[in-house]
């Protein structure tokens, strides 16, 4: 399900809502994808019993080639993934309904206690979120201050041609088009780390905005879908449209993509290198989740994200859990080597390893 909400210029605004409604139809299966077997296509013996995990859209093109390239590995091994979302993963696995959840927002202390069967997250990839516009014919690099974006979220500025845009980016003709917001409609992991990010950096989003969620009423209207895909989908389509989504999505969908200003001032382009000098600065804490919402480092991106598997201390079936923690041995280790290739970065060798040590302590 998309929605279409735009602000200013109402003659573009009626003839865009058309496209955008439109592009509901199309993008909708794109932001609603599953990973592992088909339901017709069955394991390769008949005993196997079918492993269900659902959450996440951020990394759910990693997982796909995960499960794709595993079942050479173990082709009796039943693994299926639904990526519905980070608040949705996390629903069905407190509830029971799946053997394991992802999540880019892991899980508060208040849903850990109140799942029965006990919780651990484990980190398995990290990935950069980008602001993916769309200004066509604009030659050169789109640079965004820290303060320009946040209050580009929040309606105060609403042209590409805003002073504060065109004094941060000499030499660029900037249009005189509206800025349109491409957002999550559902519960999402991806908006979670994103408005961290904006409360961290601007005590007006933090305390007078809306603040961090998984789910937001974003100010002045905003396009939105569902999943990274759906969102990089309405920026595709959107002339004017700006949106946050995963880089490797962005980088698939061929979108064009900001340089960010961090913490020390200087313009970052979201590159697995500057994502990497993101992660090297934060300590993992015992719990395994860690969250950096402004990186210190002079060289780091950011908005960087870990993406976490949850999975049951008391599991339901232990044959299943141990072929589950099998597989994510191989995610932490051998799998790590197609991370970087869709668009996500590596986890660090400690950290993978505090992962690997939390698989072995469950039952």
């Amino acid at each position: 399900m998309i929605r279409g909400g735009l602000a200013g210029e109402k003659e573009l605004a009626m003839a865009a809502r058309g496209l955008w409604m439109l592009v509901a139809v199309i993008g909708l299966g794109s932001a609603n994808l599953s990973c592992g077997r088909s339901q017709a296509e069955p394991a390769d013996t008949d005993s196997a019993a079918t492993i269900r995990g659902a959450g996440a859209t951020f990394p759910a093109p990693l997982y796909k080639k995960w499960l794709e390239v595993y079942r050479d590995v173990r082709p009796d091994v039943d693994l299926q993934y639904e990526a519905v979302g980070s608040g949705e993963g996390v629903r069905r696995f407190m509830a029971g309904e799946i053997d394991f959840g992802a999540s880019d927002a892991a899980m508060t202390d208040e849903e850990i206690a109140e799942t029965e069967r006990g919780v651990q997250l484990v980190p398995v990839a990290a990935g950069s979120i980008v602001l993916a516009y769309n200004l066509p014919g604009l030659k050169g690099t789109l640079r965004l201050r820290r303060s320009t974006y946040v209050d580009m979220f929040l309606g105060k500025i609403d042209k590409w041609n805003h002073e504060r845009i065109v004094a941060d980016n000499p030499g660029l003709d900037l249009p005189a088009l509206s800025i349109h917001i491409a957002a999550r409609l559902d519960s999402s992991g991806t908006t979670f780390a994103f408005t961290n990010h904006l409360s961290a950096v601007s005590a007006t989003w933090r305390d007078r905005g809306p603040g961090v969620g998984k789910v937001l009423d974003w100010p002045g209207g905003a396009m939105l879908a569902e999943g990274n895909e759906g969102v990089a989908g309405l920026v595709k389509r959107s002339p004017g449209a700006i949106g946050y989504v995963e880089y490797g999505v962005a980088e698939r969908a061929g979108l064009t993509m900001a340089h960010l200003e961090n913490k020390v001032g200087k313009f970052i382009a979201p590159t697995s290198r500057s994502g990497l000098a993101t992660l090297h600065e934060a300590p993992l804490p015992e719990n395994l989740r860690a969250f950096f919402p402004d990186p210190v480092g002079a060289d780091s991106y950011p908005i960087v994200t870990y993406t976490w598997i949850m999975l049951p201390r008391q599991p339901d079936d232990v044959e299943k859990a141990s072929q589950l923690h099998e597989f994510l041995r191989w995610c932490l280790t051998d799998g790590q080597e197609h991370n970087e290739s869709l668009g996500y970065l590596r986890l660090a060798p400690h950290v993978a390893a505090r992962g690997l040590e939390a698989i072995g302590a469950l039952p």
